[in-house]
């Protein structure tokens, strides 16, 4: 306990660092807290080893305190658009591109059933398309083909 109360600038310093890696690792940026709080932990203790704080206790919880709302106050609006921003992307798994024939007619707006690779699929086009046409797998979604005729 000594050892920690003498070194105590370089404690909170590794505490915060403590603190970014569950925050990183373990939790995988789910909440904001940890970071924050071992931010100002590690500012904290910068500014104790560097003589701005008195090495006290209290001191190191006030600035720890303010420090962390004042970076969770600055930060917290980029790091929710951070988190909210979803990539949309297409993945090609190998059915884009394949050809089947059309068993019934497929109006624009509408969609039909059409078994699959095993799969009961909803089958839907940007154009009508009458029954016998070959179509092409352009795109595909959750249970839903969008296709194109050949």
């Amino acid at each position: 306990m000594e050892y920690i109360l003498t070194h105590f600038p370089q404690t909170l310093v590794v505490l915060g660092l403590i603190f970014l890696v569950i925050e990183v690792l373990v939790l995988g940026f789910s909440t904001f807290v940890l970071l924050f709080v071992g931010i100002g932990s590690i500012i904290t203790g910068l500014l104790m080893a560097l003589g701005f704080l008195p090495e006290t206790l209290f001191s190191a919880l006030l600035g720890t305190a303010i420090i962390s709302a004042l970076v969770a106050l600055v930060s917290w609006q980029p790091m929710k658009r951070m988190q909210n921003k979803a990539e949309s992307h297409q993945v090609d798994n190998g059915m884009v591109g394949e050809t089947f024939i059309l068993e019934e007619d497929l109006l624009v707006g509408k969609k039909v059933s059409h078994r699959y690779s095993g799969v009961d699929w909803q089958v839907q086009s940007k154009q009508t398309l009458i029954a016998g046409t070959e179509v092409k797998i352009t795109r595909m979604q959750v249970g839903v083909l969008t296709v194109e005729a050949v």
